[in-house]
């Protein structure tokens, strides 16, 4: 990805600081949910940051992708993962492969926000 794409700045640098962001998306029926999200992969070198208390920006972080789907009713609950469901998962090596990942799953970056403004149970 570079400066220029899909992505807003905020979110684009939160990745890159290897910040977890979250998409609701359409569920398969109306009495579910379902969330993408995405966790940028941690290094040697981000454990040490955070032991010094900083945090380590990196433009060649990988990304773990997952695609999970709740019943509606449980997802406020320490019970949400009852009934859930992991609908399909992937890796991404770096930023590029981030973006052919979610353009083949249908989902634009800029669905995507910080886990406390979403309804994303995890």
């Amino acid at each position: 990805m570079n400066e220029g794409s899909d992505w807003p700045t905020d979110k684009l640098t939160a990745l890159r600081l290897g910040r977890r962001l979250v998409a609701e998306l359409p569920a398969s029926r109306p009495d579910r949910r379902a969330f993408v999200d995405i966790r940028p992969g941690q290094s040697d070198p981000d454990v040490q940051a955070r032991d010094e208390g900083w945090v380590r920006r990196d433009v060649d972080r990988s990304f773990r992708l997952e695609h999970w789907e709740y019943d509606r009713d449980r997802i406020e609950g320490f019970d949400y993962d009852i009934g859930a469901a992991l609908i399909r998962s992937a890796e991404a090596p770096d930023e590029s492969e981030l973006t052919t990942v979610l353009n083949a799953w249908g989902v634009r970056p800029g669905l995507f926000v910080y886990p406390w403004g979403s309804d994303d149970p995890r």
